[in-house]
């Protein structure tokens, strides 16, 4: 499972001209399913995303998580983050889970979000989706349940 993480200010999902999901301060989270991934991976990626420090405390050090600021996350599905652009010059994406299977896996990582008492708000699965953020220093991290990077 990979994610990529952009800590915004406010950010939305339009889905066919209608808004499907928005949020102020917190986590844009594009997340991407392996066709290996289990609920171990998503453990992972709930703890790792939810608890990493990236948001500033009062001395403009990044020493909160976005659950110490009580931030919000906006979370939309990304098969193409599973996509391996190392030989030639279209991506493969046979990491990447088949759509059932890397949906159930993505709403499950949503609800463990919630259940830690995080405000979600999501794309659409598998729709072509227009995300607007504004990014918040910019500060983007990967992080890959793997570990791989």
């Amino acid at each position: 499972m990979r994610a990529i993480i952009q800590r915004i200010k406010e950010g939305k999902v339009v889905v066919d001209q209608e808004t499907t999901g928005e949020i102020k301060k917190g986590l844009l989270v594009y997340l991407g399913v392996g066709h290996e991934d289990t609920v171990e991976d998503i453990k992972y990626m709930v703890q790792k995303i939810s608890n990493l420090r990236i948001f500033e405390d009062e001395e403009e050090k990044m020493n909160l998580s976005l659950l110490d600021i009580d931030g919000e996350m906006l979370v939309v599905s990304q098969f193409t983050l599973m996509g391996d652009c190392r030989k030639g010059r279209r991506p493969n994406f046979t990491e990447a889970a088949k759509p059932q299977y890397a949906e159930s896996l993505y709403e499950v990582f949503v609800s463990h979000c919630r259940g830690l008492g995080i405000n979600v708000a999501t794309g659409v699965f598998q729709a072509h989706m227009m995300v607007d953020a504004v990014n918040d220093g910019p500060v983007t991290m990967l992080i890959d349940s793997k570990k791989v990077f």
